[in-house]
């Protein structure tokens, strides 16, 4: 796509964002009003905030559109007003009331009203694409929902749930992507045929946020620029520009030489080599992201519990920690990140291959047998699944490798075509119900329409769905946080997730790079605070 912006040719964009360090020939300093950053994103599949629902894409969909509310980076805990000027609730805790904030405008300089809230959040339940689940799970469909969201004024508008859910957990949804706030007048002039401009947004702009996108290119550039339209503070880059670069050792060199501002993939090894270089520093922030090897249980080796149970018993936790992930991750075997309500420390599981060999004689397998495991060919992903390769061979199990970018893992794990897949899950907002996802599946049909993580593992469990229905519902905390520690439990015994650790994500940054600030999840790492000397 490209938009009609004039600030940067697309030759000089070409030049800047798709440049390569060759045999060691050092590239121009980056410009002063334009921040390039080194990141890994060949997950991204769309920009509309209706259905993007990859990390990277959600990393840009929270610099260019706006929410009705965020969250507070310095207390995930708490809520910060964004758009919204007001918010209340009713005595019997079903509706939702908010008063947007007066004279906003969209970058395209059409003024932004309560019509274009409804309107988003209408469109995201209408279009019922992945993310929608996260609004539809308030009672929401496409024969009620715009009796439930409703405009009162021209800057006021009502939002009935259908139960008295927990409040934070209502606001906390609305901080997610789907919940982005979009131009309805742009919108629906670029419609076709209906689709309340799907086809066009997929790779065009309608927000409202600090930061606008001018470009992406799958696995080659994303790019950003000032929305000058914006009501808060200015970003003090006129630019932003992600370049798709996966090998860490590239991204290393390009930083050091300064044809990068910030690299956000360095390994553990090349972030211990650019420690003592006096123009890079370091930041880093505990996220609420997890990764995890989940087991299809349409396979029917992968079905029986003993081997569920045995492939946990044969990763080298301690090995990976030591290594793959040091300074990058915490070994966790949680679904629940440390930091959301209701996290546990509980870790049971080490490297023990008598134990397995037990397990699977148990299951009737004792001489193995052979599965494939889908895998991002991104570190430590690739270092992670091939370790696991070696140990699950030592108890007979022939493990292989199917690499593939992010998108084409991605788009095959969603159909539940893989045997196992190696992969993350970061909250889609700061409430533990959203990873209840690893155990809910109230519908395992293959065209359900809730696809959990259980869903596309096939995994059934409705004693821990019940659950997990029963914890949204409680409004005392303390209730709550046991119900969730009482379903991982459960989980780490049962589940066909074996569960690694917690991403603590690292940025390298060149020193002369000022304001840049890694959030708790993968949306609210923000580029439109940072500025350079």
């Amino acid at each position: 796509m490209r938009l009609s912006i004039p600030l940067l040719s697309r030759r000089a964009l070409v030049a800047l964002a798709a440049s390569a360090v060759v045999a060691g020939t050092a590239i121009a300093a980056t410009p002063k009003d334009t921040l390039v950053v080194a990141f890994a994103f060949d997950d991204i599949i769309t920009m509309d905030p209706a259905e993007l629902f990859e990390i990277s894409a959600s990393e840009v969909a929270n610099n260019i559109y706006d929410r009705l509310v965020r969250l507070d980076l310095n207390d995930p805990s708490q809520l910060a007003s964004d758009i919204a000027k007001s918010w209340s609730i009713s005595a019997d805790g079903k509706t939702f009331s908010f008063e947007i904030k007066p004279g906003l405008k969209f970058a395209s300089g059409n003024p932004l009203t309560a019509e274009d809230v409804a309107f988003s959040f209408q469109r995201a339940v209408i279009l019922d694409k992945g993310p929608a689940f996260i609004l539809g799970q308030f009672g929401f469909n496409k024969g009620n929902v715009k009796d439930k969201i409703k405009v009162t004024g021209p800057l006021t508008l009502t939002m009935e749930v259908d139960k008295a859910y927990a409040p934070s957990f209502v606001l906390n949804c609305l901080t997610a992507d789907v919940a982005s706030v979009v131009d309805k007048k742009l919108v629906l002039a670029n419609e076709v045929s209906g689709d309340m401009g799907y086809a066009w947004l997929k790779t065009h702009y309608a927000g409202s946020g600090p930061l606008k996108l001018r470009e992406w290119r799958a696995n080659e550039v994303v790019a950003l620029e000032r929305n000058d339209n914006y009501n808060g503070p200015k970003t003090p880059m006129a630019r932003v520009l992600y370049r798709h670069i996966k090998e860490s050792s590239t991204q290393r060199l390009l930083l050091e030489k300064g044809d990068v501002d910030i690299a956000r993939n360095l390994s553990p090894q090349d972030i211990a080599a650019v420690a003592s270089n006096k123009e890079i520093k370091s930041t880093s922030s505990p996220k609420g992201t997890v990764y995890y090897i989940s087991l299809n249980q349409k396979n029917p080796n992968l079905a029986k519990p003993e081997v569920r149970e045995a492939l946990k018993w044969l990763v080298d936790y301690a090995a990976i920690g030591d290594t793959l992930i040091k300074n990058i991750g915490a070994i966790d075997q949680n679904f629940m990140p440390v930091g959301l309500l209701g996290a546990s420390k509980d870790m049971p599981y080490k490297l023990d291959v008598d134990k397995a060999k037990a397990l699977l004689a148990k299951a009737g397998l004792p001489n193995g047998f052979k599965v494939s495991i889908d895998m991002r060919t991104i570190q430590p992903v690739q270092g992670i699944t091939e370790a696991f390769q070696q140990t699950a061979k030592r108890a007979g199990i022939d493990v292989e490798i199917i690499p593939g970018d992010g998108k084409q893992v991605l788009t095959k794990y969603r159909a539940r075509a893989h045997d196992m897949y190696i992969g993350q899950w970061g909250a889609d907002y700061w409430d533990p119900h959203s990873n209840a996802t690893f155990v809910q599946n109230p519908d395992n049909s293959d065209d359900a329409k809730s696809k959990t993580l259980a869903w596309r593992n096939a995994w059934e469990v409705p004693a821990l769905d019940k659950m997990a229905d029963a914890a949204v519902l409680e409004r005392d905390t303390g209730k709550r946080k046991k119900m969730y520690e009482d379903m991982q439990a459960e989980f780490r015994k049962t589940s066909p997730f074996i569960m690694l650790y917690q991403q603590v994500e690292v940025a390298n940054v060149r020193s002369n790079v000022q304001g840049f600030k890694l959030g708790p999840t993968f949306g609210t790492n923000y580029m439109f605070t940072v500025s350079k000397r």
